[in-house]
């Protein structure tokens, strides 16, 4: 039992560091989209995280298409939690 509760830690870090790389880290010369500030809405949890231990990490990507890049990032977030208020 000891040792499935130090799996579990182990792979919540694992899982944590494997989507904070995700994060949007400088200035790219390519634009990000819709589907990139879906994905970027979806690890901004791991991004936040990141970001306290370490400034290199940004919360979103500089370099985005504008209004589409933050319609998919609102998505993004929302699908995080977004059938929580149907529990009532």
């Amino acid at each position: 039992m000891k040792y499935n509760k130090y799996f579990s830690i182990l792979f919540i870090v694992v899982v944590i560091c494997t989507l904070s790389s995700c994060t949007s880290s400088h200035y790219t010369s390519n634009e990000s989209g819709f589907f990139s500030g879906i994905i970027h809405g979806l690890v901004f949890p791991f991004a936040l995280i990141s970001k306290l231990f370490s400034s290199q990490y940004g919360l979103y990507a500089e370099n985005n298409s504008g209004v589409l890049y933050w319609i998919g990032f609102v998505i993004g977030l929302g699908g995080l939690g977004g059938g929580a208020s149907s529990r009532r």
